[in-house]
């Protein structure tokens, strides 16, 4: 494709090398150009995820890639150019997704490629800034809990950090696929989970959720540490451990003895999952929350503020007009 119409340079936020928010640069570099099958999307607003922080911190993608590169993979915008063979979209049309994870996907930049079904029509109503904040968190919750673990009307969903960024949407999926949902969040986040829907809740810093919590159909863990045996505690004969983060293999080995299951769940780009996400917002059973909204160029800030611990919901950066 050779589009004469869009601009060859582009801004983009690199990582320089490993470490602290202050490796974060604005930089010129060279806009892509589509490949066969590919879209090039001009991003309007680029989500901020713990996994972009992580890989700053350590200076290389789990795929291999090392610094200097360009972190990102939430992204929110318009299609500019389609590449040979594309049919599903046209310049113009409004996308959203998270393309190419595990490897560097560029979000934190004007624009992005991608293959198209890494993308999938942008919710209607739905504005660039929260369509950016889904892409990932809630992939990540419904591949685990309707995809992987498969929950139905009726069951018991146990959602740890439920006020985060995936466990906000983790809750609603849960409750629209007709789930009783058990959250652990601090006290301060109760009333916030409550307004989403949850039935139970449990403060993590008065009560220990093992104890507390018996006959769980799905736990979704994303904190890693000794939660993931804890919570085997808490699931029924049957029942599924769904991790989001490491999962020790003595876990996984003690979950068959108890006749559970246990399994690390890894997103992946999926342009179905997007659109039944898509089709839950536009049913209004499905609201992210924002916690933060700062330009391309306060990159480094959104990180610390996301490295604080602080935030209920997702950091957003827009991009452009």
């Amino acid at each position: 494709m050779n589009d004469t119409t869009t601009p060859a340079r582009m801004r983009a936020v690199r990582a320089e090398t490993a470490g602290g928010p202050e490796v974060l640069r604005v930089v010129g570099t060279d806009r892509p150009a589509p490949g066969i099958g590919e879209v090039l999307v001009r991003v309007r607003a680029a989500g901020v995820n713990p996994v972009d922080w992580k890989t700053r911190q350590r200076g290389w993608f789990y795929s291999g890639e090392q610094a200097p590169f360009v972190l990102g993979y939430d992204v929110s915008g318009v299609v500019e150019a389609v590449g040979d063979g594309v049919t599903l979209y046209a310049p113009g049309d409004e996308v959203y997704g998270m393309p190419r994870f595990p490897h560097p996907a560029g979000a934190y930049a004007e624009y992005v490629t991608a293959p198209t079904r890494h993308f999938a029509p942008k919710p209607r109503g739905l504005d660039h800034t929260r369509a950016a904040a889904l892409p990932l968190a809630a992939l990540t919750a419904w591949q685990a809990l309707v995809d992987t673990a498969g929950v139905r009307e009726g069951q018991r969903v146990l959602i740890h950090a439920a006020a985060g960024g995936v466990g906000h949407l983790a809750v609603q999926i849960a409750k629209a696929r007709g789930a009783y949902v058990i959250g652990t969040a601090s006290a301060a986040k109760h009333d916030f989970l409550r307004g989403l829907g949850a039935d139970e809740l449990i403060d993590y810093r008065e009560r220990d959720f093992a104890d507390a919590v018996r006959d769980v159909d799905v736990v979704l863990e994303a904190i890693g540490g000794d939660y993931p045996r804890r919570s085997l505690r808490t699931l029924r004969p049957g029942g599924f451990l769904a991790a989001l983060l490491t999962l020790d293999p003595e876990v996984q080995t003690a979950a068959r003895e108890q006749g559970v299951r246990a399994a690390r769940v890894v997103v992946e780009p999926d342009l179905a999952g997007l659109k039944a996400i898509g089709e839950l917002v536009e049913s209004g059973r499905l609201h992210t929350e924002i916690a933060a909204v700062l330009p391309l160029e306060d990159a480094a800030k959104a990180h610390e503020l996301g490295e604080s611990g602080r935030t209920q919901g997702k950091i957003v950066l827009t991009v452009g007009e």
